[in-house]
């Protein structure tokens, strides 16, 4: 079954806080302050118009949630940037990838030249193999720049999508 990808509403923030709660006090893939607060959470993690934040859906439960928008503001705007996060106990079932794709389409359709994921802990291997499936390529490695729980300190990509030109 393919999840379904829908703009999220303040009405999802119940069953998105959870998995944004897990996967930040997880330490293994998002710099976030693992004792972040729910409020401090929302804040950073709902995006404001133009931005978008969506959820992934299955069997109608929320199982995942992206944020995208530019990367920068002024000069850089035309570069666009997103963040994913999906329920441990949905991984492997296809919502990172609908969320991936779902966010590189928006792009596009927003008009963003390309889109470069900031930091992309070198460790999590299957959301790096996922981002290279769908187009992105390693520009640069910032070594030993993130504390991992289990692997101590590793590297975080930079990650890059050009779109194609018309």
């Amino acid at each position: 079954m393919t999840p379904e990808i829908r703009p999220f509403t303040g009405a999802d923030w119940p069953a998105v806080w959870p998995v944004v709660q897990d996967v930040i006090r997880a330490q293994e893939t998002f710099p976030y302050d693992p004792a972040m607060s729910e409020t401090v959470a929302r804040d950073i993690w709902v995006e404001r118009p133009p931005g978008l934040t969506v959820v992934a859906l299955l069997d109608g439960r929320v199982v995942g949630t992206a944020k995208m928008g530019a990367n920068r503001p002024g000069p850089g705007s035309h570069v666009a940037t997103a963040s994913f996060m999906v329920a441990a106990a949905a991984r492997g079932r296809g919502a990172g990838t609908a969320l991936c794709r779902y966010a590189l389409d928006w792009a596009r359709r927003q008009g963003f030249a390309s889109m470069q994921l900031n930091a992309v802990v070198e460790t999590n291997t299957s959301a790096v193999a996922l981002y290279q499936r769908e187009g992105f390529r390693i520009i640069g490695t910032v070594p030993r720049s993130f504390r991992h729980p289990a692997h101590g300190p590793v590297g975080l990509h930079v990650m890059y999508h050009e779109f194609d030109r018309a």
